[in-house]
């Protein structure tokens, strides 16, 4: 998969929608569920996120990015600033681009108080906005950028349309855009109200033209799971309404089919949103209700 045809880059540029998903490495030592997963998910995405140890301990990230490399999946590298000083960020970041990986993610990272480890120590020397712009200025990658005439990596960064003060998290959409985020991806959307308040912000100072944003979409197939995730810290805002309609489904397969129903009404309703570029779908709980809605979205790939 050489540079000439790195298509999320190229996808940004030209305007057109931008289709992503995203997964968490296994917690295994087996590659086999990476290239089983991108076999499945192969033509029904742009890229492929992967997340950082988010909520565990995991395969790396670098990895399982590389085996997707291979399997001639595009994936996005997520680099957490939570766990690394920016010696060993900028290392890995280093070290991705020689395996053939050309988009990264950066984000600070889930604190560690709210995964199983803890007592882990944190690091946090760069934060995800100053990991972009070492990322930007870096003489390694500029003197790639000179070789090959363009730029070398595709970066991106996390946009929060559910976290207060949202005057506050606009300022750092701001700062983010402005250290060279290409593409800026939203947690997953629930509460479309707050989502529509938040953007009418963004399309007011003209972020949108600046940079490409993707919505998050998640797909809850669990009532009982759904309600416990509704309740964790930074709050993902999932409506009651969305937790009753879940709720009120007997059997196993109808509260999965009305979870693809509502993860579709909402990208349906969020479609209509003049200037969003895209939708990443979260793939980590239910790949195959996943899959359901990525084929909804077959007419943006093209």
């Amino acid at each position: 998969m050489p540079e000439e045809t790195m298509t999320l880059q190229k996808r940004i540029a030209s305007g057109k929608p931008v289709i992503i998903a995203e997964i968490a490495p296994p917690r295994s030592l087996d590659a086999e569920p990476i290239r089983s997963l991108a076999k499945k998910i192969a033509g029904k995405v742009h890229a492929l996120g992967v997340s950082d140890n988010r909520d565990s301990i995991r395969m790396s990230a670098i990895a399982a990015a590389s085996i997707l490399y291979d399997e001639k999946v595009e994936p996005i590298l997520h680099m957490a600033t939570r766990d690394r000083n920016r010696i060993a960020l900028l290392s890995d970041c280093i070290g991705a681009h020689a395996l053939g990986i050309r988009n990264i993610l950066c984000t600070s990272g889930t604190h560690q108080s709210l995964l199983p480890v803890e007592d882990a120590k944190n690091v946090f020397d760069y934060d995800a906005t100053l990991l972009l712009r070492e990322l930007v200025k870096n003489p390694v990658f500029i003197n790639g950028f000179a070789h090959t005439g363009h730029p070398t990596l595709c970066l991106g960064a996390v946009a929060s349309p559910i976290a207060d003060p949202m005057e506050l998290q606009l300022l750092r959409v701001e700062q983010k855009i402005s250290a060279g985020a290409n593409f800026l991806v939203t947690p997953p959307v629930f509460d479309l109200a707050r989502f529509e308040l938040w953007w009418k912000e963004v399309t007011a100072r003209g972020l949108h033209k600046k940079t490409a944003f993707i919505a998050g979409i998640k797909v809850l197939t669990d009532a009982a799971e759904a309600a416990e995730y509704a309740k964790k810290r930074p709050i993902p805002m999932v409506p009651d309404a969305l937790l009753s309609r879940l709720a009120s489904k007997s059997a196993v397969s109808d509260v999965r089919r009305e979870g693809i129903a509502i993860a579709k009404e909402t990208i349906d309703r969020l479609s209509g949103i003049d200037g969003l570029r895209g939708f990443e779908i979260v793939c980590e709980d239910d790949l195959d209700a996943a899959l359901a809605v990525l084929d909804g979205l077959k007419s943006q790939l093209g």
